[in-house]
């Protein structure tokens, strides 16, 4: 599933052992997660005692001065961490200590704020950015802004199913329902697909899981000098940041989980990615409902429906000559699609909508069309992205079961279903063992209250996840924006969430039971869309990213 931002399930049999022991006794541990929790505390220890050697970042990075940059050792395999190791890069801005508000004070500083923006698949360096913008500048001031490259993404080990130059296969159709011809070929590229991260990974694919994900946050715990960790995840950091509290309780000191992953086990991944599907068709009726309010701008129809006419006569006009010969109607999807994630895009979407139907298509070929320079990045993101959620848990193996679903989902969700669907194939085919989902859960006390941040239209992770994780997490608070849809809302547009955040983060303050906060206000259709106040890691045009 997708995720792409910062606005950019695996099992463990502990776990699994412990949540089905009895209250005080002993439960039996085997052997292998055994020999990983004692790896983990390995790799830690020394972690902690070799440190970070932050420096200069290097100058391709082209980050601000303030920025530093190191790499931190980690097992590939918990279960051997003398065996061989793969190096995480990381980055850090540090504690400016300056009250944005009286600058006669000076803010003692709380230790490390450390950021995964989600995916799997997206890069985090970038994070320590945010500390410019005001939104986030109080919780500058109190913290060291770490942010860094999970296994397999970027520098970090980067993994990679297929050559790079061939990643991107445009223009493309995206048919909504797909012909039997059509799903046969794309079997076939799941298989390959399948093969192909094998081939270039080799024997460490096996290890790139959401559970050495949240072994690795702790090991950089360690090497941060923190006694306990203070995070917050989006979207898919949101799964691993579950899975950390259940491993590592007594490691937290403050956690912050936005736009939450479900992490029901049976859910994990395949059920998740058809509600992913669903969710997003109402979040598309919610957007074809505000072009039709601004028809008046974009001139695409004064419904959602006659909205919807316009998208599809573009998608078949696309499908007969592809715009700057690069955008045909996948790449149309994929830019639309990322309106689902970010209500900010909505203007920028429908004016290159509205202007290609009337014309010119170069507004659509700058949003939509797919360049070489990107191809590496987006290969690796999807790479990491496949071989993490096709090793945390089992998927159906037989295409029939896919079909039947699919099919049934598409007559009432067709926007994204079969991109969604074709996404996530290569699991059906995967080569390597994969994992049983763990079934997180913390008791009363065992986990310092944590803060749950959800958007209750949020189409990438629909809100019926935060309220399982809310259930799930003991002493957890779930904070909601009513009627809002945008995916990842701390340190956004919302003045309430922010102040939720803020009074979490800087004071340990949570409310004492579930809150809420009114959306923030919609875009406006005038020009440009407004740059997000946050970074994001874009969703690369396709179905399924968290």
């Amino acid at each position: 599933m997708r995720a792409p931002v910062l606005y950019s399930a695996a099992g463990s049999l502990l776990l699994t052992t412990l949540a089905a022991a009895p209250a005080g006794s002993a439960p039996r541990v085997p052997d292998t997660a055994a020999a990983e929790l004692r790896g983990t505390a390995v790799a830690a220890a020394r972690a902690g005692a070799e440190g970070i050697d932050f420096g200069k970042c290097a100058a391709s990075l082209e980050y601000p001065s303030s920025f530093q940059c190191g790499t931190l050792s980690v097992p590939l395999d918990y279960a051997h961490p003398e065996g061989k190791q793969i190096r995480l890069t990381v980055s850090r801005v540090r504690a400016t200590h300056k009250d944005p508000h009286n600058s006669k004070r000076k803010v003692p500083r709380q230790g490390s704020l450390v950021y995964n923006p989600g995916g799997p698949g997206a890069s985090g360096m970038d994070f320590p950015m945010v500390g410019t913008l005001p939104e986030w500048k109080r919780l500058a001031a109190a913290y060291d802004l770490v942010g860094y490259a999970p296994r397999g993404v970027d520098r970090s080990a980067p993994l990679s199913c297929v050559d790079p130059k061939r990643f991107f296969k445009a223009p493309s159709p995206s048919p909504a329902h797909p012909s039997a011809a059509y799903k046969k070929a794309r079997v076939a590229d799941a298989k390959a697909y399948a093969r192909g991260c094998l081939k270039r990974s080799g024997s460490k694919l096996r290890y790139y899981t959401s559970l050495n994900n949240a072994r690795d946050l702790d090991v950089l715990r360690a090497a941060l000098g923190e006694n306990r960790l203070t995070f917050m995840g989006a979207s898919y950091g949101t799964y691993f940041g579950a899975l950390y509290a259940t491993l590592f309780p007594s490691h937290v000191r403050r956690m912050v989980l936005d736009s939450a992953v479900d992490p029901d086990p049976a859910q994990i991944w395949y059920r998740a990615n058809l509600d992913q599907s669903a969710a997003f068709e109402s979040r598309w009726a919610d957007y074809r409902e505000w072009i039709a309010r601004h028809d008046d701008a974009y001139g695409l129809g004064d419904t959602a429906a006659k909205v919807q006419a316009s998208y599809d006569r573009a998608s078949k006009r696309l499908a007969k000559k592809a715009a700057g010969g690069k955008v045909g109607p996948a790449q149309l999807q994929g830019a639309f699609l990322t309106a689902g994630y970010y209500d900010d895009f909505w203007p920028s979407r429908a004016e290159a909508l509205s202007k290609f139907l009337k014309g010119d298509a170069k507004p659509l070929v700058r949003l939509a069309a797919p360049t070489q320079a990107t191809a590496a990045a987006a290969e690796n993101g999807n790479a990491v992205y496949t071989a993490v959620e096709c090793n945390d848990a089992a998927w159906p193996t037989d295409f029939a079961t896919w079909d039947r679903d699919n099919t049934r989902l598409a007559r009432v969700a067709p926007f994204e279903t079969w991109d969604n669907a074709f996404m996530n194939l290569p699991c059906a085919y995967w080569p390597v063992p994969r994992q049983k989902a763990l079934d997180v859960r913390t008791g009363p006390g065992e986990l310092p209250p944590t803060l749950i941040l959800q958007a209750e239209r949020d189409a990438a992770t629909p809100y019926a996840g935060a309220l399982e994780l809310n259930r799930r997490l003991a002493d957890s608070v779930l904070v909601t924006e009513r009627d809002a849809g945008t995916h990842g809302i701390g340190g956004g547009p919302n003045k309430c969430v922010n102040g939720y955040l803020e009074a979490y983060l800087l004071e340990g303050r949570l409310p004492e039971r579930r809150a809420s906060c009114a959306a923030h206000p919609e875009p406006k259709p005038a020009g440009r869309a407004r740059q997000p106040k946050k970074l994001r890691d874009s969703p690369k045009g396709q179905a399924g990213r968290r």
